[in-house]
């Protein structure tokens, strides 16, 4: 009886399908790994060791074993806690309910299925592998005398490794997996394969996993919606003017600067979560600057030419479209970063165009860039700079593989279960579609940014850079000034963004959200998700800013809206686009944001 019940469970898979799939998949394997073979023999590989991950790892060793007794106490500590994982796993096959011994962090979506918690053998395996994981970081994290660097390069990568050792991310020590190829026949496995060759064969070798249905989003027709024009271009950029939905707008246009590591429509996703819809509802007359995915000849742009040929191009543009010179400017990111650049440029030539401005999530002071600092040492930053002198420019999946890297759990390893073990499709996610949507860096521009900024640090020293022939200094800047982070970013840690509260001598306003460097910033009042912390008191310490904060419920955007409305609360007459002396180009979202880098 138990086996005809175990074989109509199982369900055996068609023959002739299966060997179909196999023929395929050997001729499109075959395809793929000579494809690869040819790219290194074109000079594909720089270096056998770009990151020095060999040199940091030789170095923590060294170290370690200077020490041994420590050593010898974090095994003993290790083998105790595993005894007592030994003991507790028996005494649940008895019948008894023993606390566990190592428990997943919250949030960790990995041990979600219920044979992690109720099935003996799984729950043995979860805490086992949670037990080795606990003990390598501390063994590593507790080595005397690394330097900074090095100590943060070897945490990054053994956490890599440990994310990536993860039963989870295994067929036979997966449950759920294991449920499922049981369920179908094998057919998971073989559609999996299929997945990762299509995902191979996308990246021309190289691995590019897919989040989500590409095929499920258009830019233009259901993402980047919100009506506008294009009213101007140049090589580096296309200025939208969105449509207003008001019969009164503020008098101050609206510039919106955002980052060109990814594309503008991070702020205009979908109607429901679209930033640029919801300001233009609250009366401005918003601009956005839609940067161009560059090629290589664009290589020889500079950071300069990115001020010149974006906000102040755009601040030229907007004059002539509205006839007013006084605009209020918000910059996200590495947008943020320019915005802060050009502020101190214009303030050196005495232009105030600029009123007010508004940064989000945005670093001025990379003393404590985070995990991202890890990617930019001598070693790393010569072996981009390699690659970028032959192509012309940096690689924009090559970008997106550090940022997914940062949550690696999250961004990578899910959809390796979802995708490659389970079988299964991505779910079609609008936010994961932009994340894919990668940009490419022009090589001078980079390089620059990457040298003066995160490596050397020179933005905050006044001089330490200079653009188009002017020295830049921050605490040049004067005019309100609202910084918004967000508590659990990744990319832009808040601590340190925190740091311009010191810097520009102006009128500002902090305030902190919660979650990430994304959903922390797009947070529609009506979703009712994510509170946010305010505080009209600016200490040095961020720690202090914090516990004097007040959280409240719900988004930022009501907050800085009342900020913005009460510094010119004048307005005019509704602006159509192309009304002005500047005719439409095009319609919104324009030709350079479709442009896509593979």
């Amino acid at each position: 009886m138990a086996e005809d019940k175990a074989s109509q469970s199982f369900k055996m898979p068609d023959p002739a399908m299966l060997s179909r799939n196999m023929a395929d998949i050997a001729s499109r394997s075959q395809r793929i790994v000579m494809e690869f073979l040819k790219r290194q023999g074109d000079g594909g590989v720089p270096g056998l060791d770009p990151m020095n991950i060999g040199g940091a790892f030789l170095e923590m060793t060294a170290r370690m074993m200077a020490n041994p007794a420590k050593l010898v106490q974090a095994h003993m500590s290790f083998w105790q806690d595993y005894m007592l994982l030994w003991q507790n796993t028996a005494r649940r096959m008895m019948g008894d309910s023993p606390d566990p011994v190592a428990s997943p962090a919250a949030g960790d979506r990995r041990f979600k299925h219920e044979d992690w918690q109720e099935n003996e053998v799984f729950d043995f395996i979860k805490q086992s592998y949670l037990l080795s994981a606990r003990w390598i970081q501390n063994v590593v994290k507790d080595v005397e005398g690394l330097d900074e660097r090095t100590a943060q390069k070897v945490d990054f990568y053994t956490r890599q490794f440990v994310d990536a050792m993860a039963p989870s991310n295994f067929l036979l020590t997966n449950p759920e997996v294991l449920r499922k190829t049981v369920e179908t026949g094998g057919e998971n496995l073989v559609r999996g394969l299929n997945n990762l060759l299509a995902d191979l064969e996308r990246g021309k070798g190289n691995l590019q996993i897919r989040m989500t249905d590409y095929e499920a989003f258009k830019v233009g027709e259901n993402i980047a919606t919100t009506p506008g024009k294009v009213v101007y271009q140049n090589a580096l950029m296309q200025l939208i003017q969105f449509s207003p939905t008001t019969e009164t707008v503020l008098k101050r246009p609206l510039l919106i600067v955002p980052p060109w590591i990814n594309k503008y429509y991070i702020l205009d996703l979908r109607p429901k979560n679209s930033f640029i819809r919801w300001a233009v509802s609250q009366g401005h007359t918003v601009f956005v600057i839609s940067w161009v995915n560059p090629d290589e000849q664009l290589a020889e742009k500079s950071f300069a030419d990115y001020m010149k040929e974006g906000p102040l191009a755009a601040l030229d543009a907007i004059e002539k479209a509205t006839g007013e010179r006084e605009v209020n400017a918000i910059g996200y990111c590495i947008g943020g970063t320019l915005t802060a650049c050009t502020l101190s440029w214009m303030a050196a030539k005495k232009d105030m165009r600029i009123k007010s401005a508004t940064f989000l999530t945005t670093m001025v002071d990379f003393a404590e860039a985070g995990e991202l600092s890890i990617f930019i040492d001598e070693e790393q930053l010569k072996a981009m700079e390699e690659k970028m002198e032959k192509r012309g420019f940096h690689e924009g999946h090559e970008m997106a593989v550090t940022f997914n890297m940062l949550r690696a759990n999250d961004l990578i390893w899910s959809f390796v279960v979802n995708n490659y073990l389970l079988g299964q499709e991505p779910f079609p996610f609008d936010l994961l579609y932009w994340n894919s949507d990668s940009t490419r860096m022009p090589a001078a521009m980079h390089s620059f940014y990457l040298r003066q900024m995160y490596q050397q640090n020179r933005l905050i020293t006044p001089g330490g850079i200079e653009l188009d022939g002017v020295g830049i200094d921050l605490g040049r800047i004067s005019i309100p000034t609202y910084l918004l982070s967000t508590r659990e970013d990744h990319i832009a840690p808040w601590k340190s963004t925190y740091r311009a509260t010191q810097i520009y001598k102006s009128p500002k306003r902090f305030v902190l959200a919660a979650s990430g460097h994304i959903a922390g910033v797009v947070n529609p009042p009506e979703s009712g998700k994510y509170s946010h912390w305010v505080n009209t008191e600016l200490p040095e310490s961020p720690d202090d800013w914090f516990a004097g904060a007040t959280e409240l419920a719900g988004s930022w955007w009501p907050d800085w809206q009342r900020w913005v409305s009460s510094l010119a609360p004048e307005t005019v007459k509704a602006r159509e686009p192309g009304a002005g002396k500047l005719r439409a180009i095009e319609p919104a979202p324009g030709s350079y944001v479709k442009l896509m880098a593979n």
